[in-house]
């Protein structure tokens, strides 16, 4: 019926009906301008040339990543490993090139080999093993990610001088990563169009069975297929490590389903047959408008995920309504006509987003003034009571002193944190105030807020090669020093204890294991027995130390890298934590303090997080306003007992 009113009443459409088309049949594009134009209307520090290069180059990335995994899903298939295998492609370049003293060009080859053997594995898995996608790729997620753990031992390598440089910017403002973004785009988009593996993989996914039929190889072409995606996560890899400096084995956690999302977002189904590079350009560019326009609204870094995920699925809802209501979605080089048809579809679409955002900028012209002081506060994790605590002290002081402060969540991943630090620069804050997931990779960043004159105040870890005005921070070293004296002297200088560890790679993790090893060299007669990883965790030192108990039933004592592991220590030693079993833990948070006062956990070296929070939020305004500031701001650890812990105040 519609179509039928359509045919006889072409007049009728005008303008309003072909524009509705025009939407309709570029779903993704019309997402990608409605937050263009919603994101200039909220925000007056959104349209600014610093800010939509920072979006360009938060979406690099992933835009690589996921202009891989077109060629997977437009075959019809899946490949979860893609940040597992981009995390191992840059540690083993970093490693070849500084441990192995490898020359520079040999080590980018072999790194590069190594995301083709990922995907020739994933192929090989696929086609003749027989394994599921879904399965075979996860497999590679898990052996990927090992991997590069244990040829870094778990530790960031810095990345050759040489190769950092794809980090940097061309003529001191165009970013190399939008560069390389924008050639893997266009080599997918001739892969995809203008080759024969290109139409075998759109084959291969409109019907696998009728093309092996027509004499396509369809086992070799997905080796090929897998192949590509291998590679173009190794070079996502090396772009992300080129921007932090070094290369971090726990980088590009989560990536694979970003890089999925932008596909799909694009337009490609994930029954296969459809999807085109330019499509996964537009789903990449949304998630990093996104990101970048809540950081700058000052959403909170919980909401950011469901707003995130919603409009997600809007996007993917807006692409099934176009497909219902009659919408094609053309086949890559499907015809002279098509290209030139799109190609002006995209002009047309520019010149619509620039006139509205432009009319929407001028409500931002007086904007900044009488605002608030704005100061931009970056913590590596909210997944944790002791960052918590560092975020509720310096909320606290910020609403005293009249402070509008963003507080952003790394989730303990160093390339999100950079992007934050992006977005903070570009913001127009007065100071940042940052805790840093790794202080080699929040180096580059940290620089570009020197070079636009905003201090920098890093909090609980220091920042390497960069300036920052003052570091608020306990001593790591000395609070693992004190861990070992008090769980060393409550056992009478003598038993067997075992260590958890904090995740791998983290500076907090590696300071305090080297504090509690130094001071534990002072009591030959105490012996570790066993050190295994629990991520900072609470679950995971429950289930480690279960794990632990079964091969060293007899342990006389733990020490626990943090609190969060050692209330989970206790929970898996049940009746014997306080007794027969003495726990030390560390940061001194809420819930750690409570249980040192109930007994079951003898000590925790507190840091006073809140102290933390509430100096920082003091020295940032101070270096704001140009008054001089300690570099070095100490705030004192304590070892806290059943005896002292009355009235302390974590």
């Amino acid at each position: 019926m519609a179509t039928d009113t359509l045919k006889s009443k072409p007049g009728a459409q005008g303008a309003t009906g072909g524009l509705r088309r025009l939407l309709l049949d570029n779903g993704a594009l019309t997402a990608l301008i409605v937050l263009v134009i919603a994101m200039s209307a909220l925000s007056g520090d959104f349209l600014t040339a610093d800010n939509l290069l920072n979006v360009g180059v938060q979406a690099a990335v992933t835009a690589i990543l996921a202009f891989g995994v077109t060629f997977v899903i437009v075959s019809a298939g899946i490949d979860l490993s893609v940040g597992s295998v981009a995390a191992l492609s840059a540690t083993v370049l970093a490693w070849s090139a500084t441990e192995a003293g490898m020359p520079v060009v040999l080590a980018v080859l072999l790194s590069v080999a190594t995301g083709i053997g990922c995907g020739l594995v994933n192929g090989f898995l696929i086609s003749y093993g027989k394994l599921p996608p879904f399965i075979a790729t996860l497999a590679m997620l898990s052996v990927g990610r090992g991997l590069s753990l244990v040829i870094s031992q778990g530790s960031p390598i810095a990345f050759p001088d040489s190769v950092s440089h794809l980090g940097d910017t061309l003529g001191g403002w165009l970013p190399v990563p939008v560069l390389v973004m924008i050639v893997m785009g266009l080599i997918t988009a001739f892969v995809l169009g203008r080759t024969y593996i290109g139409r075998s993989m759109y084959a291969i996914g409109g019907n696998e069975e009728a093309a092996r039929l027509s004499g396509l190889r369809v086992k070799r072409q997905k080796l090929a297929i897998y192949a590509f995606s291998g590679l173009f996560a190794a070079a996502a890899g090396i772009v992300l490590a080129s921007r932090l400096s070094s290369a971090q084995p726990q980088a590009a956690q989560g990536y694979e389903l970003d890089a999925i999302a932008a596909v799909v977002i694009g337009g490609a189904s994930l029954a296969g047959g459809t999807g085109k590079a330019s499509g996964t350009l537009i789903g990449a560019l949304i998630l990093a408008v996104l990101r970048n326009g809540l950081n700058l609204l000052s959403v909170s870094a919980f909401w950011q995920q469901v707003v995130i995920g919603v409009v997600i699925a809007l996007a993917v809802l807006l692409d099934t309504l176009r497909r219902k209501a009659g919408a094609t979605t053309p086949a890559a080089g499907a015809g002279g006509g098509g290209k030139g048809k799109q190609a002006l579809t995209y002009v047309i679409a520019a010149v619509v987003a620039v006139a509205v955002v432009g009319a929407t900028s001028l409500l931002h012209n007086d904007s900044s003034a009488g605002k608030a002081r704005k100061v931009g506060l970056s913590l590596s994790t909210l997944n944790n009571p002791f960052f918590v605590q560092i975020r509720a002290g310096a909320e606290e002081q910020a609403e005293k002193l009249g402070v509008d402060l963003t507080v952003t969540d790394a989730q303990n991943d160093a390339s999100q944190q950079a992007n934050q630090l992006q977005n903070f620069v570009s913001g127009g804050l007065s100071s940042i105030i940052v805790n840093p997931v790794d202080s080699d990779a929040a180096g580059p960043a940290v620089r570009g807020a020197n070079k636009d004159g905003i201090p920098v105040i890093a909090v609980d870890r220091g920042v390497n090669d960069a300036k920052t005005a003052a570091l608020v921070a306990s001593d790591n070293v000395e609070g693992g020093e004190l861990g070992a004296k008090a769980l060393a002297e409550k056992l009478g200088g003598k038993g067997t204890i075992v260590v958890l560890q904090g995740q791998a790679g983290t500076s907090a993790s590696r300071e305090r294991g080297a504090g509690f090893a130094a001071g534990l060299k002072e009591y030959p007669g105490i012996k570790v027995v066993a050190k295994q990883p629990a991520d900072f965790d609470r679950t995971k030192g429950l289930d480690v130390m279960t794990n632990l108990l079964q091969a060293h039933p007899d342990i006389d004592g733990v020490f626990a890298e943090n609190d969060e592991m050692a209330l989970g220590a206790i929970k898996a030693l049940g009746s014997k934590a306080g007794k027969s079993v003495q726990v030390v833990g560390f940061d001194g948070t809420p819930d750690g303090l409570k249980a040192v006062r109930e007994g079951t956990l003898f000590a925790s070296v507190a840091q006073q997080p809140k102290e933390l929070g509430r100096i920082a939020v003091q020295n940032a305004l101070r270096a704001a306003d140009g008054k001089k500031v300690d570099t070095m701001v100490k705030v004192p650890v304590k070892v806290v007992t059943k005896e002292n812990v009355a009235g302390f105040e974590g």
